[in-house]
């Protein structure tokens, strides 16, 4: 188990990179994101969530396209191979099976941050409901949040844990199937997860909102080609 500390900060998460669906008038809009570009300005426009299901609703985003919203801007999902598959297969069951009714085991479901992102997590850990969240959980319905990533892991660690950890979610688990191993992120701060600890196999870790449950790194990760 490794553990690396960061030194807190109040500093707010830099945005992403750049938008997929641009905007006609992006001086006119707000809010926006001002970009640095040759000495000017430029602001880049954000959307909002009801804007993102309003592109859906009007066909400008297709039913068939994976994209999800993080801080105003629509990223495109990588497709899923058959080894992230086989991992949001795996966390789901294993959980669903070791939490039983404690909690909502949400598999690739919308978790609604703030008016400007609505990522789709692999697994989320959410408080109980009896309704099953007929509306999109938020950050106060969530104790976990977990991506499986490959070709993503840059963009999971980087990007989509600072929203989490600015949305106030208490920890973020990353299945990192090139690392072979679980990056555990907690003690959110404005800026991101001020902790980050790795998990192998051999090793064991909880969640923290449920201390009871025990999970085994090697139950968690897909089993190795000679497994």
């Amino acid at each position: 188990m490794t553990t690396q500390v960061k030194e807190p900060t109040t500093a707010a998460a830099p945005p992403p990179a750049a938008a997929a669906v641009p905007a006609e008038d992006s001086a006119a809009v707000a809010p926006a994101t001002a970009l640095p570009a040759g000495g000017l300005t430029r602001l880049r426009r954000k959307f909002t969530v009801a804007e993102y299901y309003r592109m859906a609703a009007e066909g400008i985003l297709q039913p068939t396209e994976r994209v999800e919203l993080i801080d105003g801007v629509i990223f495109v999902m990588a497709p899923m191979g058959e080894l992230h598959a086989n991992g949001v297969r795996r966390i789901g069951r294993v959980l669903q099976r070791a939490a039983g009714e404690v909690v909502t085991v949400s598999v690739q479901c919308p978790l609604r941050l703030d008016d400007y992102s609505e990522p789709e997590p692999d697994i989320a850990i959410l408080r109980f409901r009896e309704d099953d969240y007929a509306t999109h959980p938020g950050p106060e319905d969530t104790l976990l949040a977990m991506e499986v990533s490959d070709s993503s892991l840059a963009f999971d660690l980087e990007v989509k844990s600072r929203r989490y950890a600015a949305a106030g979610i208490p920890e973020m688990w990353v299945m990192n199937l090139p690392g072979d191993c679980i990056d555990r992120l907690d003690l959110p701060m404005p800026a991101g997860y001020a902790r980050h600890t790795i998990f192998r196999r051999g090793e064991t870790l909880r969640p923290a909102a449920l201390p009871d449950l025990e999970l085994a790194v090697d139950d968690l990760l897909p089993p190795r080609p000679a497994d």
